[in-house]
């Protein structure tokens, strides 16, 4: 059965010439990834005139409601996946802070199951349904950003953070499409930050394993205006 469901967007991010919307459930504190699995069953990335709100791109802390089943496509890997009900309408609830979701960052000992920058879909398909993890928002207080011109010609920009406890991934590709626009205009980076580190769609890469593997993505960037304090910040990142 469709239901609304109130979601603090964490995610916009670039998927196939489309976007990947996801955030924390409002009622449950789980995340959320919706999906156009009817439209798109190979990953399921939402089109512009379904995920526009108000006539604009859904905003990182964007209290959104959105139309969804209660089940969507998991692409055999993914747990946090329901399907977008096309004939509903999104709305704009308001506006969360960085303090409201601080309490969504996750101590788990690695970022996204180990401590190296992808994971192998036969593993995750391993786990049980639950704890097939893809998203996570982590509290960072070292980042640093580069930029690499493809063979396209175009400009990518990867990311390596750290967490205060020592979690660190290096030179992931970074998605976040609004942040990417910051970087390109100048934008510097300072402070803390809260960050949505998700995995791309499983595939094989020349030069790598021969199984298929999905690799970690910065699919979200918050600046953090006013870090929390030492303690928390330990326990955010522990």
């Amino acid at each position: 059965m469709p239901s609304l469901k109130k979601i603090i967007c964490l995610a916009n991010s670039w998927k196939n010439k489309e976007r990947c919307i996801a955030g924390i459930d409002v009622d449950t504190g789980n995340w959320i990834r919706p999906v156009c699995d009817d439209l798109y069953p190979q990953d399921g990335r939402v089109p512009n005139n379904i995920r526009l709100v108000e006539g604009r791109e859904p905003q990182l802390l964007d209290i959104l409601e959105i139309p969804l089943a209660e089940t969507g496509n998991n692409f055999g890997f993914e747990s946090e996946n329901l399907t977008i009900i096309r004939s509903g309408q999104w709305r704009l609830l308001g506006k969360a802070t960085p303090e409201d979701v601080f309490q969504y960052c996750v101590n788990n000992p690695y970022i996204l199951h180990n401590r190296i920058k992808y994971v192998k879909e036969s593993y995750l398909k391993s786990l049980p349904f639950e704890q097939r993890h893809t998203l996570q928002l982590i509290y960072v207080d070292k980042l640093d950003v580069k930029s690499e011109v493809n063979n396209e010609g175009s400009t990518k920009w990867k990311g390596t953070l750290e967490t205060t406890s020592g979690q660190k991934l290096i030179d992931m590709v970074i998605t976040d499409p609004e942040f990417v626009s910051q970087l390109n205009e100048g934008y510097q980076i300072k402070g803390s930050y809260l960050v949505t580190v998700s995995l791309g769609m499983p595939g094989q890469y020349i030069g790598w394993e021969t199984e298929n593997l999905c690799w970690k993505l910065i699919a979200g960037v918050i600046e953090i205006p006013h870090p929390p304090n030492q303690q928390l910040s330990l326990d955010l990142c522990s």
